[in-house]
């Protein structure tokens, strides 16, 4: 039978890579984006491409409908991908705008994830892969809202796991740090939304923000193509075992370790710096 995967956030980036790379290794891959358009040009290219919005679930529920359509009511793997960021100090963000991220990032994730279990149990088998960061584990200034979200999502993750224990379903974490992606550019909307940073009591920081966040200087320090997150991916996918969690880029190793290591205010002093 040939393995099937949903993929959510395929329009660029992380999703786009895993899903050309997993169609190439005989998946069948559904590439699901939140605007038709992405959908669009992803169905020219071959793939079925349904539309899947985390903020509707309306499009969720379709969405899934789709794909256990074309598969015959089974599915091998799913992979909760797309998500975004604002930019900003915990102390100017709105609630409303916390609220509004949590619908993609986190409570998005949580609906496809209890809708696949139990299609996942009636088969006996599946893989449940969630796409968290090194930003689900050690929180970094000035991302609050995108920091929240992957410890909640890191949690539940957790949690699932746990009673997962004893099946062939696999719940599995994905930890990338600097990614090669669009996360920065599509920051920029939220932030002029949600974030009145000219009557903040820190507007000399926000300049400095402004200038890293409008104007690109090339690749962070030890940034990855996608193609490094796929890796890990297919390991999630394919091992007859997969890890609990799976860290990309050196900063990631790096903090895991130094959090296994510092105290809390060795911690602080290292995240402060960035």
């Amino acid at each position: 039978m040939q393995k099937s995967i949903l993929i959510t956030g395929c329009s660029s980036g992380i999703g786009l890579d895993a899903a050309h790379t997993l169609r190439d290794r005989g998946w069948q891959v559904f590439a699901a984006c939140r605007k038709q358009v992405d959908c669009d040009r992803l169905s020219d290219e071959g793939f079925i491409a349904p539309r899947l919005d985390y903020e509707t679930p309306e499009t969720i529920e379709a969405a899934l409908k789709d794909v256990l359509k074309h598969t015959g009511g089974t599915l091998t793997g799913i992979f909760n991908n797309g998500a975004y960021a604002i930019p900003g100090l915990v102390e100017d963000l709105p609630t409303d705008a916390l609220r509004q991220i949590f619908e993609t990032n986190f409570f998005g994730y949580h609906t496809l994830t209890r809708a696949v279990i139990p299609v996942m149990r009636a088969q006996g088998h599946g893989r449940i892969v969630q796409c968290s960061s090194i930003l689900g584990f050690s929180p970094l200034p000035w991302r609050g809202a995108y920091n929240a979200t992957k410890f909640a999502l890191e949690g539940l993750t957790d949690t699932l796991r746990l009673e997962m224990r004893g099946t062939q379903i696999f719940p599995v974490l994905i930890e990338p740090g600097p990614i090669t992606t669009k996360i920065r550019e599509n920051a920029i909307p939220h932030f002029e939304k949600w974030i009145n940073w000219e009557n903040s009591a820190r507007v000399d920081d926000y300049k400095a923000l402004k200038q890293r966040l409008y104007t690109s200087s090339g690749p962070d320090p030890f940034e990855l193509p996608p193609t490094a997150v796929t890796k890990k991916l297919i390991h999630a996918l394919e091992a007859p075992r997969p890890r609990a969690r799976y860290y990309v880029t050196f900063p990631t190793y790096l903090m895991g370790t130094l959090k296994r290591l510092l105290s809390t205010s060795g911690i602080d002093f290292v995240a402060s710096r960035f």
